[in-house]
């Protein structure tokens, strides 16, 4: 049933005051929606600026991830390697870590709650010949990311700290000295908290459903049957891109996540990457955060339809009681899911795509890390500055 009352019209008044002289539109009011929308402000200090978000609060990953400041776990960066070459593997991670400075600058690391503990990679016995590759890729890896961290030594193996977690039937771990965490919740606080102190207009509750490219700006269609006119905008829906864009190589991913109860004496410290990290836990607020799992069906996983299914569900409750907390009730609290943009490569897409409008887009499941510069750099192709 269509619930979008397609008979209400905006009133003179809301019009004249709300949406009128619009110069800088932006849809999406996510990582990259809101990174953006504060850039535009810095670079047009005179613009009107509004963000539209189809949500109550950012529909995507934005307010949905694990909160992870992570650039690539090592046997991630391998794989990516065998598809697309060294290359291009390390121009993104030089991105995504410039991404996450980025965040830490504009919002402080008090405020987002970072903690640098590091990321830590778990192999378990049947991940032999998987392991091996990637102790055998550390020194090269360390020497690659060296003028990009600044860190002396990234990578490098941490088996004794297996029986320190409590975790059970893993043969080998890597830990990743330049990752840390932040909380999800404060960070999109924090962004829209700045957002609003600058003199941005958000609106909530207002999807869009078309634009349309005009002489001088562009008109946003609404589903409500009414349109916005805008000297310009910026599509930052990440993996509900292709709604508006069809025509951009991205398309979305469904991840699965479950928060437990607070759990007594918790011994896990950091974030955790298992299988390319295609699964990831961690500690929050003396709980276990866990997802992943979309490589279990891919097919299935290519929507944008929030919700989770049995075979995912079971097989992150088994990495739980299994692996990560072997021998304890572990009471689930809750679940979710959020959307990923993905694409054939991982790069993202910050693309004008008609006179009046840019895309920025597909931040590949690393939107905590890259969100931020992808934004900044969307808005500033925006206005001339790219």
């Amino acid at each position: 049933m269509n619930t979008i009352p397609t008979t209400y019209q905006l009133s003179y008044w809301e019009r004249e005051s709300f949406f009128r002289d619009i110069d800088i539109a932006i849809i999406g009011s996510g990582i990259v929606g809101l990174s953006a929308a504060l850039r535009a402000r810095e670079l047009e200090p005179s613009a009107r600026v509004a963000v539209l978000e189809r949500g109550p609060l950012p529909l995507g990953a934005s307010t949905r991830n694990a909160g992870f400041a992570c650039y690539g776990s090592v046997s991630e960066l391998l794989d990516d390697i065998d598809k697309q070459g060294e290359g291009p593997v390390w121009a993104l991670v030089e991105r995504r870590w410039l991404g996450l400075q980025r965040l830490r600058q504009r919002l402080g690391d008090n405020r987002i709650r970072y903690e640098g503990l590091g990321g830590f990679e778990l192999f378990r016995p049947e991940d032999e010949e998987l392991a091996g590759r990637c102790t055998d890729a550390i020194l090269h890896f360390n020497r690659q990311v060296r003028p990009i961290t600044g860190l002396s030594e990234t990578y490098r193996m941490a088996n004794d700290k297996i029986k320190t977690f409590g975790l059970q039937g893993i043969s080998q771990l890597i830990w990743n000295a330049g990752e840390g965490q932040i909380h999800t919740g404060e960070m999109a606080k924090a962004l829209l908290e700045k957002a609003q102190s600058a003199g941005i207009s958000i609106f909530y509750g207002l999807p869009v459903k078309a634009l349309e490219e005009q002489p001088t700006g562009v008109e946003i269609h609404t589903e409500y049957g009414w349109s916005i006119r805008a000297g310009a905008a910026l599509v930052a829906t990440n993996g509900f891109a292709r709604h508006l864009l069809p025509e951009l190589s991205v398309h979305p991913a469904r991840n699965q996540v479950l928060i437990t109860a607070p759990l007594p004496g918790l011994r896990l410290q950091g974030c955790y990457h298992y299988d390319r990290g295609y699964f990831y836990f961690r500690n929050i607020d003396g709980r276990i955060l866990l997802g992943g799992g979309r490589n279990l069906d891919e097919k299935g996983e290519t929507t944008d339809e929030f919700g989770t299914t049995p075979l995912i569900r079971n097989s992150l409750l088994r990495l739980l009681r299994e692996v990560i907390l072997p021998g304890t009730e572990v009471p689930v609290e809750g679940w979710w899911s959020g959307i990923l943009g993905l694409g054939e490569q991982k790069a993202p897409i910050v693309r004008q795509v008609s006179p009046h409008v840019v895309a920025a887009v597909r931040l590949g499941g690393m939107g905590v890390a890259i969100g931020t510069l992808v934004g900044e750099e969307g808005v500033e192709m925006l206005c001339g500055r790219g």
